[in-house]
C-alpha cells in the first residue's frame, strides 16, 4: 500500500513538473504569439469597410452601410467582369510560372554544394544571396540603368552597329513576354535566399551514405541522383504545397515599380489591382472586398494542398 502510495506522489510531482515546464515554454513564445497578433489578426478589423460605403477621411457611420454592395459590384457588368478576369490571368500567369520553375533554387543549392573550392563556394552563395535585401526600387533602378532607351544595352547595341541610331529597343516599355521578364527578375533576387532552406537539408544527409556510395563507385552525379535528391525532395514537396496556398499572393512591390502605361494591361496582378483601386479612385471599399474574397480563396487553397500533403506525403504541414 505504501508503494502505490509513493508511486502516486510520484506521478503527482512529475505531472507537476511537466506543468510547470509547460507554462515556462508557453512564456517564451507569448511575444512571438502577441507580434503575430498584432500585426497578422488586429488589421483584419480593417474588413469593415468592405460593407460600408467609405469615403476617407470621414469616420466610419451606420449611414453609409451598404452590405454587400461591393462584392456584388465586381460582377455587375460585362467591363468590370473583364477588367477582373485579366488581373486573374496575369495573377495565375505570373504564380503559375514561378510553380513550374520552383525546382531552380533546389537544383542551384545541389550544385553550389558540390563546389569544392570553399572561397569561390561562399562568394557564390553570397553573391547570390544579396540581391534578397535589396529593395524592389533599387532592382528598378538597376534594370533602368541597363535596359532603358539610353541604358547600358542600347549603348553597347549601337555602337556594335546593331541598332539603328535613335531606335533603342524599349525593353522595359515593352508589353511582350512580361510574365517570363519578371520571373527573371524575381529569380535573380530571390533564387540564393530560397537556396538556403535546401542547403540545409542536404548538410544533414548522412555523409556515411555518401561514402558507402563512393566506395562502391558511384561517380558524384549518381550521388546527387540517388542519395541527394531523394533526401531533399521532401524539402521540396513541403515548398512546393505552401506556394499553391499562395497561389493568389504575388505581393505588388515588384509589379508596381515595373509597371508602365504600356505593359500595365498584362503586369497587373491581383495585389497590385487592390493597390490601384485603393489609391487610384476606386475606393477603398471595393478594393477591401477583393482582397477578403482573395483571402477566402487562398485559405482554401491551403486547406486542400494540405489534404493533397496528407494523401502524398502521408501528414499535413498545419
Amino acid at each position: 500500500m505504501g508503494k502505490q502510495i509513493n508511486e502516486m506522489n510520484i506521478l503527482a510531482a512529475s505531472s507537476k513538473k511537466k506543468k510547470r515546464k509547460g507554462k515556462i515554454e508557453f512564456l517564451y513564445i507569448l511575444p512571438f504569439i502577441l507580434l503575430v497578433a498584432v500585426f497578422s489578426y488586429y488589421p483584419l478589423y480593417g474588413w469593415i469597410y468592405a460593407f460600408f460605403d467609405y469615403k476617407p477621411p470621414f469616420p466610419l457611420t451606420w449611414d453609409n452601410f451598404v452590405g454587400l454592395k461591393w462584392f456584388k459590384s465586381m460582377f455587375e457588368n460585362e467591363v468590370k467582369i473583364k477588367q477582373l478576369m485579366g488581373v486573374i490571368r496575369n495573377t495565375f500567369a505570373m504564380s503559375g510560372i514561378c510553380l513550374l520553375f520552383s525546382w531552380f533554387p533546389m537544383v542551384f543549392a545541389i550544385f553550389l554544394n558540390e563546389i569544392k573550392c570553399t572561397p569561390f563556394k561562399k562568394f557564390v552563395q553570397t553573391v547570390t544571396t544579396l540581391p534578397n535585401f535589396i529593395s524592389w526600387i533599387l532592382v528598378y533602378a538597376v534594370a533602368f540603368s541597363v535596359l532603358s532607351s539610353t541604358g547600358a544595352v542600347n549603348q553597347i547595341l549601337e555602337s556594335l552597329g546593331i541598332n539603328e541610331p535613335g531606335k533603342p529597343i524599349l525593353f522595359l516599355q515593352s508589353s511582350d513576354n512580361v510574365y517570363f521578364k519578371q520571373w527573371l527578375w524575381l529569380t535573380w533576387k530571390n533564387a540564393g535566399w530560397a537556396a538556403i532552406m535546401y542547403i540545409a537539408a542536404i548538410t544533414g544527409i548522412d555523409e556515411g551514405l555518401k561514402e558507402a556510395a563512393r566506395i562502391d563507385g558511384a561517380s558524384r552525379m549518381q550521388i546527387i541522383r540517388h542519395i541527394t535528391l531523394p533526401c531533399i525532395l521532401p524539402t521540396y514537396f513541403v515548398l512546393l504545397m505552401l506556394n499553391l496556398a499562395n497561389f493568389l499572393s504575388n505581393g505588388f512591390e515588384q509589379f508596381f515599380v515595373f509597371q508602365n502605361a504600356f505593359n500595365k494591361d498584362k503586369i497587373q496582378v491581383l495585389d497590385l489591382y487592390v493597390y490601384n483601386l485603393a489609391f487610384g479612385g476606386g475606393g477603398y471599399s471595393l478594393s477591401t472586398a477583393i482582397s477578403i474574397l482573395k483571402s477566402i480563396i487562398s485559405i482554401s487553397l491551403l486547406a486542400l494542398t494540405n489534404k493533397i500533403s496528407k494523401v502524398i506525403r502521408g501528414e499535413g504541414f498545419i
